[in-house]
């Protein structure tokens, strides 16, 4: 939760060429297990998909027009992509085109804006080559 601020500004800014989705995984450091001294809230261990749900709640506040949905109890997604705690990916056309590193060290918001600033400008020219075909 303590980079939502940094991703929000992406989604803000790159709204008009992508579709943002978070997935809720397990919560890192639970207030009632491995504490971080600067999480923002104090989250129990999810021991059913009613708390983790209610969690996700309060980040669907930090990310608006973003999408929130939740994994399930099992972490099947959090196993399949590696997000345990935190990754950036981007899909295009149904395939990964972007997987970031693991979280925390290697999870880097520069390296999203990055490419979606090459994407956005990659779009630019690709608009600017259909109008002069007209």
């Amino acid at each position: 939760m303590t980079r939502l601020a940094a991703f929000q500004r992406v989604v803000s800014q790159y709204l008009d060429i992508a579709d943002f989705l978070v997935v809720y995984i397990e919560e890192a450091h639970p207030s009632d297990g491995w504490v971080s001294s600067d999480a923002p809230y104090q989250i129990p261990k999810h021991r059913c998909l009613e708390d983790r749900l209610r969690a996700a709640q309060l980040m669907l506040a930090q990310v608006p027009g973003s999408n929130v949905v939740v994994d399930n109890m099992d972490n099947s997604s959090n196993a399949a992509y590696g997000a345990y705690f935190e990754r950036l990916y981007i899909v295009k056309d149904e395939r990964v085109v972007y997987q970031g590193g693991r979280g925390p060290e290697g999870y880097q918001i520069s390296e999203l804006r990055d490419w979606l600033e090459q994407y956005r400008n990659d779009l630019a020219h690709y608009v600017v080559e259909i109008f002069r075909t007209l």
